[in-house]
């Protein structure tokens, strides 16, 4: 159950927090969208009942949240699930401050309704995965009624060894789910799937957050660290050499002051872990992409020259790493925005890593000229409820 601004360890910190408080609060969770939104499957928010409490998260702001905080707080109150769809055409998108035209289906449910599989609380499930511990998804099943309709069937949970927690009635939906939520908790990231014409899923990974592992504290490497702070990673640097390895330059960054191949080498790196080497020397980075591609780290940025990177290749080649591991390797990293400054090319870095893990394609936004840009239609009515 992901969120869109803060991190999966931060909502749910905040449900124990209220929950150990006493404070009633409720979830409300873009489970279905069409088209271009202000946020994708599993954004949340946490809405606390005491209206003088302010939600945690974010659903994209403007009328799709402010809709979504009242019916949640409401349904916190008596009970029950509401599904919202939330139509954005251009001119409403436009008069909101949303430039979407899309459409998205919210579901609001009280936050202990939200988190029971079975019948079990999973809260503590939850927060140890977002907490760094083992992996834990939700899955929920909704019936499809017509075009639009949509409506909640059931949720079980998936723990990362695939243990399954209550039922969605059935041994073949059951594992569905389960193949589900160990294939989303291994790519970090919701999905949605049509099982029939009457029936869908939704699978909502909780792991930590992604770690990138910036090997070289230098001019580029302290450019990644500080940006990629600010994408919601946690970020570890390793430096050999003191003067580069002070952690001040880093902005809270975690610095580790250890020979580079050694450490990386020994960090043992999983799927959830991002790899960016740029160190100061070409055989230093050869033996740190080979240390990196040992490990089952998602991604391996290597900076440098094609010709660099053609000498890594037949390094990796020769040590005999299996082509699947050398294709997590991209060399020379970034997208090719133009920039040479180092703050620059860490921009590139992590666009580059970004559209990986989102799975954009990375090709501009814009689509016709303003100039040919014709007028937005009429408004019609943004909400309804199923």
């Amino acid at each position: 159950m992901m969120d869109g601004h803060e991190g999966a360890s931060a909502l749910y910190e905040r449900m124990a927090e209220l929950a150990a408080q006493g404070r009633d609060f409720a979830l409300a969770t873009v489970v279905r969208t069409q088209g271009s939104t202000p946020q994708a499957i599993g954004a949340r928010m946490v809405v606390p009942i005491d209206a003088d409490l302010r939600p945690a998260g974010t659903l994209g702001g403007g009328c799709v949240e402010g809709d979504a905080i009242e019916v949640a707080r409401r349904v916190g109150r008596d009970g029950g699930r509401v599904i919202l769809r939330h139509e954005l055409n251009e001119q409403l998108a436009w008069n909101t401050g949303l430039v979407c035209g899309g459409t998205m289906w919210i579901l609001a449910e009280r936050g202990d309704d939200a988190l029971v599989c079975g019948d079990r609380n999973v809260l503590a499930h939850a927060l140890q995965a977002a907490r760094g511990g083992e992996g834990f998804a939700f899955v929920t099943m909704f019936r499809r009624e017509g075009r639009h309709g949509l409506t909640f069937a059931g949720r079980v949970g998936v723990a990362s060894d695939g243990r399954l927690i209550g039922t969605l009635g059935g041994a073949a939906l059951d594992e569905r789910a389960r193949d589900l939520g160990l294939d989303r908790l291994r790519a970090g990231t919701p999905r949605s799937l049509v099982v029939d014409a009457a029936c869908e899923l939704l699978a909502e990974p909780i792991v930590r957050r992604p770690r990138l592992v910036v090997a070289g504290g230098g001019h580029v490497g302290r450019a990644i660290a500080r940006q990629a702070r600010l994408l919601d990673f946690d970020v570890v640097v390793i430096e050999d050499r003191p003067e580069f390895a002070d952690p001040a330059r880093f902005d809270g960054a975690q610095v580790i002051h250890a020979p580079i191949v050694e450490t990386l080498a020994g960090f043992g790196c999983t799927g959830q872990d991002w790899v960016v080497v740029a160190t100061r020397g070409h055989k230093l980075d050869a033996d740190c992409v080979l240390a990196a591609a040992r490990s089952e780290a998602r991604y391996i940025g290597l900076l440098g020259s094609r010709r660099k990177t053609e000498l890594v290749a037949g390094l990796l080649r020769s040590e005999g790493v299996p082509a699947e591991r050398i294709a997590a390797v991209h060399a020379p990293v970034g997208l090719d925005l133009g920039g040479r400054s180092p703050a620059e090319i860490a921009l590139a870095i992590l666009a580059e890593i970004t559209r990986i893990r989102y799975g954009g394609s990375g090709a501009p936004m814009r689509v016709r000229s303003l100039d040919q840009a014709g007028d937005a239609p009429e408004p019609e009515s943004p909400v309804v409820r199923t």
